[in-house]
């Protein structure tokens, strides 16, 4: 019955989010663009992620991590709000070199990002047919990486792009129907209880904070609101950007919680399709989900993070390069990481690439707070650059 319960969920609200009504709505566009960037890989890994360094105390940092993107977010907003006239208008040199360097990091960062999305969609495609083969889902990541290469080179990613805005919507309906079969679990069950302690046999308090500032990148993709300027208002992109990362805060912290009683379950070593072997207690139906999900958002993930890239190539290399020779050097180095890093490796690594992005991003806003005379937002600026090049520097993968 719970299995049917959850098809009808997912179903009525796919329905509902693929509905005229919804994709023509100005405010939901732009909403789901950052939205769906930062609940999509994020999403399958955080769990055995936090899980295994944290035990019980994974929905405090999951919290953490959350307030610590929406401080980023606001960082961003503001930068959106008043940086960006100050760059059109040629008014402070030094936003302008800052904001060229946090480009091309955030370039980089796409790059390793998109090795990411891809190596997790392997990972996921094979354990759905029972093969847990490290050199295989390698050789698939790398395949289809060069497939999007060569038709980005050949064609454009137009046709790729398609894909992306049911993709979307259908990747929603089955987090929703994930979150409430969880929460039917765990009271049919009566297993949550927020008392019951599970601490890691080896916690160390110095290595999993470096792990936490590792997981960055599970909240990431808020920054692309600042990239949707052709499309929409400076107060629209500000409003669906805080919508987004309120949107997807909640989910992640009521998904962590709901899933602590099951973290006895993932064992001694850290698996980064754990997710797929934990929903099989709470509903029969969620691991065939899950997989359906975790392919349709990396894929997505991929291709958009690929044509950013390719943008950001062509746009720093004053177009002597095209966006199609973009696409290559993703290419290229994402075939190159694939080959020498496991998956928790390549997170660590986007994460460290996306928080120096947002380090430069920091610093833009505090030149600009300081002009503007807004003294708090200088101090708080200086703070939260102060902790994202920390987790620059010191970010570490899980074991």
């Amino acid at each position: 019955m719970l299995n049917y319960l959850i098809v009808f969920i997912a179903l009525v609200t796919a329905l509902i989010l693929l509905s005229k009504n919804i994709r023509n709505n100005q405010n939901w566009k732009a909403t789901v663009t950052p939205l769906a960037s930062i609940i999509g890989s994020g999403f399958l890994v955080i769990v055995p992620l936090l899980g295994h360094s944290f035990g019980s105390y994974a929905p405090i940092a999951i919290t953490i991590i959350i307030l610590l993107a929406y401080a980023v977010g606001n960082s961003i907003r503001f930068n959106i709000k008043f940086s960006e006239a100050l760059i059109q208008k040629n008014k402070i040199k030094s936003i302008i070199t800052i904001d060229k360097v946090s480009s091309i990091a955030l370039g980089t960062a796409y790059i390793i990002s998109v090795a990411f999305y891809l190596r997790l969609l392997s990972s996921f495609a094979l354990h759905g047919i029972d093969i847990e083969n490290d050199f295989y889902a390698k050789i698939i990541t790398s395949l289809i990486l060069l497939t999007i290469g060569l038709c980005g080179w050949i064609k454009g990613l137009d046709i790729l792009e398609k894909l992306e805005e049911y993709s979307v919507s259908i990747k929603l309906a089955i987090i929703a129907a994930l979150i409430f079969a969880w929460g039917i679990h765990d009271v049919s069950e009566s297993s949550l209880n927020i008392f019951t302690i599970i601490v890691p046999k080896e916690f160390d308090i110095t290595e999993s904070f470096r792990v936490l500032a590792g997981a960055l990148i599970v909240v990431q993709g808020f920054e692309t609101s600042k990239y949707l300027g052709d499309n929409y208002s400076v107060e629209t992109r500000i409003k669906t950007m805080r919508h987004a990362q309120i949107i997807a805060g909640i989910i992640y912290i009521v998904f962590v919680t709901l899933t602590v009683p099951t973290f006895p379950l993932l064992g001694g070593k850290i698996d980064d399709t754990a997710i797929i072997d934990l929903s099989k207690v709470v509903a029969g139906i969620l691991p065939f989900m899950l997989i359906i999900a975790a392919i349709m958002s990396q894929f997505s993930a991929a291709v958009a993070d690929t044509i950013g890239a390719g943008g950001l190539v062509a746009q720093n290399s004053n177009n002597k390069l095209k966006s199609k020779h973009g696409y290559i050097v993703v290419t290229i180095f994402g075939v190159i990481l694939i080959s020498f890093a496991d998956i928790f490796e390549i997170i660590s690594l986007a994460s460290r690439a996306f928080a120096f992005y947002y380090f430069l991003q920091s610093l833009i806003s505090i030149i600009a707070a300081l002009k503007l005379n807004k003294t708090i937002k200088t101090v708080l600026y200086s703070f939260l650059s102060i902790l994202l090049l920390a987790v620059t520097i010191f970010a570490s993968p899980a074991d």
